[in-house]
């Protein structure tokens, strides 16, 4: 049987993925604000009328109700042809299964096939100026009126708000009751007066990360997830989905499995001269063969972690998936500009080439990798209690 299906699927992605939507590339996440590629529409189209967009979905909700079996050799194919990811992003990874799992029929109803067809991108609303690492502490209002709510503050660090269309934002319903029990997780639709996006300019020069400003902005009522006051239980699943992508191993939405092999020898290779068949420089040589390493046993541990998984997604072990994932990108970061030596350092696109140019970008950038999603150091505390069981 799953012999028939991995033919069937092999066959189809062939016949159905068009030459521009395989490689390498930009991921689309269905933002409404950008134009894709003619080729990249269609591919997208196809795996939306498939359910493979979300393909371990209820098909009610715009999947394609696929085992963990089925799932792993849709994967498997989509590597194997070289196709592209056609959706990705917070909406069918982190927003979708919280909906999923938490949401009313009604809300599912709503939601999840506007998610599963990539018809708007989410935003992520929880840090602000005054609550990061204490997220508990967040003083963002939502006012009840009527069949309504009124939002009244800002939100911090919200990765590509500038082309996204909606937000999950966490905010304070009840400012009476104890900080963790007055929150709630709101959808908002960002096309409406009284929602600001701001960009914050990082010093790689482009940045994702944006400010939001949130003045008498309106959500339905009937657009709180997981009940009213009840955000906080809700919004720590959904960090738990948001962790699990950034490990590598989420199977929520449609890019778990889809690891990558390493490219840096090759990379260095170009960089650093070759003696006997081998690096001429130790210290490069022997930073290369720790990297390599680290990178295959994160391999083999996001592999053991979606075989462990029982639920739709893994647990506190996403922390620490995601946080030795986050330190082995920057150990490579360090190499490859290392390796590069003064070329490595070359900011004027005028003298450097684009490889040069994107070494240093992504050096600098990724330097937010033990920031986002949690810092280094709220992971580290997860770690020690949730999964090693460590005291407080």
């Amino acid at each position: 049987m799953l012999d028939e299906f991995r033919e069937a699927t092999r066959s189809w992605i062939a016949e159905h993925c068009p030459e521009g939507a395989r490689g390498s590339g930009q991921i689309p996440f269905g933002s409404r604000r950008v134009n894709l590629e003619p080729d990249v529409a269609d591919w997208l189209n196809a795996m939306v009328g498939k359910g493979w967009t979300v393909p371990t979905w209820p098909k009610e909700y715009g999947g394609a109700g696929l085992e963990r079996a089925e799932y792993e050799i849709l994967i498997d194919e989509l590597k194997r042809a070289g196709a592209r990811t056609p959706l990705t992003g917070r909406g069918v990874n982190y927003i979708g299964p919280t909906i999923l799992e938490f949401g009313t029929d009604a809300q599912k109803a709503k939601w999840l096939p506007i998610c599963a067809r990539g018809e708007g991108a989410w935003a992520m609303g929880y840090s602000e100026p005054g609550a990061g690492s204490d997220l508990a502490n967040l003083s963002m209002r939502a006012e009840r009126d009527g069949d309504r709510y009124v939002l009244n503050g800002a939100k911090i660090w919200t990765s590509d708000a500038t082309l996204c269309d909606y937000i999950f934002v966490l905010v304070r319903t009840s400012p009476e009751k104890p900080k963790h029990e007055g929150i709630s997780l709101m959808l908002v639709d960002m096309h409406q007066p009284g929602v600001e996006v701001s960009p914050i300019q990082l010093i790689s020069g482009a940045s994702p990360f944006c400010e939001t400003y949130f003045k008498d902005a309106i959500v339905p009522a009937d657009d709180v997830i997981g009940g009213v006051d009840r955000g906080w239980t809700v919004g720590k699943r959904l960090l738990q989905f948001e962790r699990s992508t950034h490990a590598g191993i989420n199977i929520s939405g449609s890019q778990g499995g889809r690891v990558e092999s390493s490219r840096m020898p090759e990379t260095v290779s170009r960089y650093v001269s070759k003696a006997n068949g081998r690096l001429s420089d130790p210290a490069i040589r022997r930073w290369l063969t720790q990297f390599e390493m680290n990178a295959h046993a994160q391999r083999l541990t996001q592999r053991r972690a979606i075989e462990e998984l029982n639920s739709r997604a893994p647990g506190f072990t996403s922390s620490a998936v995601k946080l030795t994932n986050a330190l082995n990108i920057q150990f490579g970061d360090e190499l490859l500009v290392a390796a590069m030596g003064h070329q490595g350092f070359r900011w004027d696109p005028e003298t450097a080439d684009q490889e040069e140019l994107e070494a240093l970008q992504k050096w600098l950038y990724q330097k937010s990798l033990t920031i986002a999603g949690g810092t280094k150091e709220v992971q580290l505390n997860i770690i020690a209690k949730r999964v090693l069981g460590l005291p407080d």
